[in-house]
């Protein structure tokens, strides 16, 4: 009887050596029982040495579920002889495999069969227990896979899964961010922004991930390690947006898609899928990807294709996203990244959010690239207020920061960057005040349904953003102005049958400015009664968020 090695994700590789006493073997019509969402991981050993294992062979498993619906899930190389899947699902009862290998005579991969057993979760976990993210109803929101809406608070790391950031350092980020309350972490697993391939600051604790251009070997050992941190992430309840490569050429060469080729960037993303795809990832394509540099869609096409849960698929646009790629119809949502240069970049990125907005079919927008805090020592917490709630009130589904020294994994003596644009350090950049209070903006809104807020200019004057729900809640955010300016705004057309308690919240530390209540001046028989409106000074000249929520009545 054949015998394969059964585990759930919670053990870790490093290095493609297993211990012993860290996995158990199970005769292959044994069920391996795990929780919903959570990973089942299946090793299988070759029968055959090949000279080449990563490209010599195709591995599947071909999963049936209880509902009978069948997925095929790739498999990746371990190292050595052995082969694995992970698989994950929400659907309770036995999941059927069957490995299909390109190689049919290979009978320790190909035909081998077993059984996965779903049970419950009952943990803490959202991303366990309401399942991956998807596209809301409304094709403008986000939410898990059971309907509860998630709020996209993303960081962007996108040097972090090289060994300048250490393992104990990722676990001090992580931690800090989570408490924060980011949602969504941004990293490249692939070629690196501002560096030519596999230069040795790609490295690892494993070492490089590719051993050529063509990304036709690879190093298992650098994906161990990469597994570790990217199952810290979703340990923490944070959802990894994992970037296949960056696409624009490197120092004035040529694009990282012209010197991978399609299909070395297809092998690359297929080992991506098997190795993360069974978390409640989302893809990016590619970082500052465009039809000129090489056939991104044709990769998109592929990579759609090849993920059998369906994850959500972005790129990362330099332009409008709608244009960049112009084969556009695969990607579930909008990314928007354009500069860093304040407040010009703040209002040419919103341009491109309403115009995103405006497109057909309508799909969420999130800014995903816009003025890091710190950079070349500018974009400080007042920028990144502004971006954050001028977009969020105008109809973006998420947001995305970042800091200098944390997107390159920064450390004394090696900044991650050449040219050098800063030599803040990352634990310096984590501390930047900009991520705290972006996590208040979060946790204000939160308090309200903001998942059904719509946008509503008609509300204030013009240079002040508003969003809500009419009748029951209303959010005004009045950017930062000139000095001494005491002046609040002025809401417009309020219900005049309800009563409103106002306050002032103060952005930047999370403080409550009771303004009372507006009693509703509607009265019994009224037809046509008048709107109410609303002024009053802001507690000091600065910028505000005005709240208006439905009191008792």
């Amino acid at each position: 009887m054949p015998f394969i090695t059964l585990r759930t994700a919670g053990v870790i590789t490093i290095s493609g050596m297993i211990a012993a006493m860290s996995v158990s073997s199970f005769a292959a019509e044994d069920a391996q029982r795990v929780k919903a969402n959570c990973i089942a991981e299946i090793t299988c050993v070759s029968e055959k040495t090949y000279q080449n294992p990563f490209i010599a062979v195709e591995l599947d498993a071909i999963i049936t579920r209880p509902d009978r619906a069948q997925v095929r899930v790739p498999a990746f190389w371990a190292g050595g002889n052995r082969w694995r899947f992970r698989y994950a699902s929400s659907a309770p009862g036995v999941h059927t495999w069957t490995l299909d290998c390109s190689d049919t005579s290979n009978s320790g991969l190909h035909g081998m069969a077993g059984k996965i057993e779903v049970i419950p979760y009952r943990g803490e976990n959202t991303l366990y227990r309401h399942g991956p993210i998807r596209v809301a109803k409304d094709r403008r929101r986000f939410e898990h896979a059971d309907g509860t809406p998630f709020f996209w608070l993303g960081d962007t790391w996108w040097k972090n899964l090289c060994k300048r950031m250490t393992w104990e350092g990722f676990q001090e980020l992580t931690a800090d961010r989570k408490a924060k309350g980011f949602s969504v972490i941004q990293l490249v697993c692939g070629p690196y922004p501002d560096e030519n391939m596999l230069e040795p600051s790609w490295e690892n604790e494993g070492g490089k991930p590719y051993e050529t251009r063509d990304f036709s070997v690879v190093n298992p050992a650098y994906f161990d390690y990469a597994d570790r941190r990217i199952k810290h992430l979703v340990d923490a309840g944070i959802v990894p947006a994992i970037v296949g490569g960056w696409g624009r050429p490197q120092h004035g060469g040529k694009s990282t898609i012209a010197q991978v080729g399609a299909d070395g960037y297809k092998r690359h993303w297929r080992h991506l899928v098997a190795r993360y795809g069974a978390h409640p990832a989302v893809w990016i394509l590619g970082g500052e990807a465009r039809d000129s540099q090489g056939p991104w869609s044709k990769v998109a096409i592929y990579l759609k294709h090849t993920d059998p849960y369906r994850h959500l698929l972005v790129y990362h646009a330099p332009g409008h996203p709608r244009h960049a790629i112009k084969d556009n119809a695969v990607f579930d949502f909008d990314m928007v990244a354009i500069g860093h240069d304040g407040f010009k970049t703040a209002g040419q990125t919103l341009e491109l959010i309403t115009s995103c907005l405006l497109q057909d079919p309508a799909r969420p927008v999130v800014c995903g690239e816009a003025c890091y805090e710190g950079h070349m020592q500018t974009n400080f917490q007042d920028v990144q207020r502004h971006l954050f709630w001028s977009f969020m009130l105008s109809g973006a589904a998420g947001h995305t920061y970042g800091a200098a020294g944390v997107w390159h994994a920064s450390v004394e003596g090696d900044p991650g960057i050449t040219p050098v644009y800063d030599l803040t350090t990352w634990k310096q950049g984590m501390n930047y005040p900009g991520s705290a209070q972006l996590g208040l903006g979060k946790r204000l809104l939160e308090k309200y349904p903001w998942s059904r807020f719509e946008t509503h200019p008609e509300w204030v004057e013009k240079g002040c953003f508003a969003a809500g729900i009419p009748g029951e809640v209303r959010i005004i955010y009045m950017p930062r102005r000139n000095i001494y300016n005491w002046s609040g705004p002025a809401v417009k057309n309020l219900e005049p049958n309800v009563d409103w308690h106002v306050y002032y919240f103060d952005p930047a530390t999370g403080r409550e400015f009771d303004q009372g209540t507006i009693k509703a001046g509607a009265k019994a028989g009224d037809k046509t009664p008048e709107s109410v409106g609303f002024k009053k000074n802001v507690p000091s000249p600065q910028d505000w968020v005005l709240v208006f929520e439905r009191g008792t009545q």
